[in-house]
């Protein structure tokens, strides 16, 4: 018998915190990812790297931007 596969739903959610942790601590140190991630329609600007990875846990509440 094969070993059961993991779940993918349980992979990106992993790895969505993973890449969100990341994306607000680098976005502590450059205005040019939070225009970026403004531009993605997440309102970062002038948020904590706390608030930053929470944000980034879920999906835009703006719209996206050229």
């Amino acid at each position: 018998m094969s070993p059961p596969l993991d779940d993918p739903a349980d992979k990106l959610e992993a790895t969505n915190a993973v890449l969100s942790e990341w994306a607000a601590r680098t976005a502590a140190d450059s205005d040019a990812l939070i225009d970026r991630l403004e531009g993605l329609g997440y309102a970062v600007r002038g948020k904590s790297e706390a608030e930053i990875a929470e944000i980034l846990r879920r999906p835009p509440t703006g719209p996206a931007t050229a």
